[in-house]
């Protein structure tokens, strides 16, 4: 039967198959590796140096603003998403309606604030990447473009 806010009477056995196969884990667990990807990338080659100058600069046009923003939601949304993986844990064990109101809303407001700013990094990073001179970029290209990519995927997993 159906129960409140999405999942059964609080109290029953947990089941890690039917649990791992809910839709709303699924899309969280693609949401953390989309979000692992993007700052990974960004954290791994998205810095890079001339060979004639050892200062580090962002790949995308020099912008050091688009790289932290990249690592910046990128973190933010692995951690969320471990947050949200732990309350999905723990949902049907709330016996409260209340609190499994409060909680679904807080996971949907998240949800869309974060859609939009995944929204906001794909536009931020694709347009300084479009302003980068390729031969600014030795090594990291095919990371930074991942990051994009990924950014693009985000949009749609959160």
């Amino acid at each position: 039967g159906g129960g409140a806010y999405g999942a059964a009477k609080a109290g029953g056995a947990f089941d890690l198959v039917r649990f791992v196969q809910q839709p709303q884990v699924l899309a969280r667990i693609v949401s953390a590796v989309f979000a692992l990807i993007v700052f990974a990338c960004l954290v791994g080659d998205g810095y890079t140096s001339l060979p004639d100058d050892p200062q580090l600069f962002c790949v995308f046009n020099h912008n050091e603003d688009a790289c932290r923003y990249g690592i910046g939601i990128g973190v933010l949304a692995f951690l969320a998403c471990i947050f949200f993986f732990m309350v999905d844990v723990y949902f049907p064990q709330i016996s409260n309606t209340t609190d499994r109101k409060y909680l679904v809303l807080a996971d949907l407001g998240f949800s869309g604030l974060w859609t939009f700013l995944w929204f906001i990094g794909f536009c931020f990073l694709t347009n300084q990447w479009s302003w980068t001179r390729p031969g600014d970029v030795y090594i990291g290209a095919d990371s930074a473009r991942a990051a994009i990519t990924f950014s693009f995927f985000s949009i749609f997993s959160w």
